[in-house]
């Protein structure tokens, strides 16, 4: 059966592929472009599983809020590259991930990639992620997301795509939860206060800092009084309340939270890609290595 130009349209605008493989699949299918799209998904799915052990790296940070200003969300999704983070496919993908992130709620990534795309469709989270995959060729993982619920004032701050917060405190306004959030995104604090820092780091940053006033030749009294001085400063670095406010260096988070009668109840800070290893590519070596192996 001949295939027609128009078919092979039709069929590249609804899987995205190459017009070769379209052409290819449709001939094998004698024109049936829904058993195309079967066998190019099957096909699709095994290129996936290949590309899915490639390093990403890259993508974006998504933050939406919903209920009412009762519900916020912030995402990240990983692709190899930011040229992909920035593509339509890639938005959409993560548009359908933060919806049902919104709505179900789900304890974990692997139940949230286990629930439908859509209300009444067949297709998981997953199996779209995967076609996708497929798709633009490049490995997708939808790394984290966290979703804060309740009746205090939530809110949150995108910077670009790459770095996004989500605050939730007692007491104060939008404008208050926005401008923390901000803060947070450029200062990274490590907890909101003092009674928030783990116990374990407390005590090997404490014994850092008494190794280096060890050396001090100073009586043991004044050590332990400049050790406690450097942990106070340690301390308003980094705690949320004794960092000095971005906005207002000559004021700390805590005094501006007080002003306002509020409280950081919690925090999320997601930063594109931190603690992911990605591997440094050098081409030469690769050419040399495939040369090798094939003498």
């Amino acid at each position: 059966m001949a295939v027609t130009a128009v078919q092979v349209k039709e069929l590249r605008e609804r899987t995205g592929s190459g017009l070769m493989e379209c052409k290819k699949a449709l001939v094998e299918t004698d024109g049936d472009i829904e058993a195309a799209i079967e066998a190019m998904r099957k096909s699709g799915q095994i290129k996936a599983g290949k590309k899915a052990g490639r390093v990403a790296a890259d993508g974006a940070v998504f933050i939406e809020t919903a209920d009412a200003g009762k519900t916020v969300a912030i995402l990240e999704i990983n692709s190899e590259t930011d040229f992909v983070a920035k593509g339509d496919d890639f938005r959409s993908f993560a548009g359908k991930v933060m919806s049902r992130a919104l709505s179900a709620k789900p304890a974990t990534v692997d139940d949230l990639l286990a629930l439908p795309a859509a209300d009444g469709s067949e297709e998981t989270l997953d199996t779209v992620r995967r076609e996708l995959i497929a798709k633009i060729g490049e490995n997708i993982n939808v790394r984290r997301f966290n979703v804060f619920e309740g009746e205090g004032v939530l809110g949150g701050y995108l910077h670009g795509v790459r770095i996004g917060v989500i605050v939730e405190m007692q007491g104060g306004d939008d404008a208050l939860v926005r401008d923390v959030a901000m803060h947070i995104a450029a200062s990274q604090p490590l907890a909101i206060s003092e009674a928030d820092v783990p116990a374990d780091v407390l005590a090997k940053e404490r014994e850092i800092v008494m190794a280096q006033s060890a050396n001090s030749g100073k009586p043991q009294e004044i050590i332990e009084k400049m050790v406690d001085g450097r942990m106070r400063k340690y301390l308003a670095e980094v705690t949320l309340v004794g960092q000095p406010f971005v906005k207002d260096p000559d004021t700390t988070v805590g005094k501006l939270l007080n002003k306002a009668g509020a409280s950081v109840v919690r925090f999320a800070r997601f930063e594109v890609g931190e603690g992911i290893e990605k591997a440094e590519e050098n081409f030469a070596e690769e050419v040399m290595a495939q040369v090798r192996g094939g003498a």
